[in-house]
């Protein structure tokens, strides 16, 4: 659950962020921020994976750049959704969805464990040195 929250709080703010840097991206208030980054994660978890599969043939011949034209389809759906959300066109939408994919990567760079802790890795404690003779091809 906690998991969740963290994901939701960092779609919140990515969109937040494309609002800000998007002319054509605006909400009402924050209440309809909220709803709308919400109901962005639900159809991202739910809908986006369907329609990553239905067009894989699209998205290896466009070597990828396909996905960004479903992720603005996503963020294009939330006000057809949503009262007090508003996208404009959909160049609006394609560049929010660039700029709400990049905040939410650097974000979650942040929150890589399951408790929302970032994890340092460095070297395992249990590893231990072995003494012994190398065995080389061949041999």
């Amino acid at each position: 659950m906690r998991h969740f929250v963290i994901r939701w709080g960092i779609t919140t703010v990515a969109v937040l962020v494309a609002s800000a840097l998007i002319h054509g991206i605006r909400y009402d208030s924050i209440g309809s921020l909220i709803a709308a980054a919400l109901l962005l994660g639900i159809l991202n978890a739910f809908i986006r994976p369907i329609l990553l599969i239905l067009s894989a043939p699209i998205i290896l011949v466009t070597l990828g750049f396909f996905i960004l034209v479903i992720n603005a389809f996503m963020l294009m759906a939330v006000p057809h959704l949503l009262t007090g959300f508003h996208v404009d066109t959909f160049g609006s939408a394609f560049w929010g969805a660039i700029v709400v994919s990049i905040i939410s990567w650097l974000l979650s760079a942040f929150s890589r464990g399951g408790d929302g802790r970032v994890q340092v890795l460095t070297q395992h404690p249990q590893i231990k040195t072995v003494q012994g003779r190398v065995l080389e091809p061949g041999e």
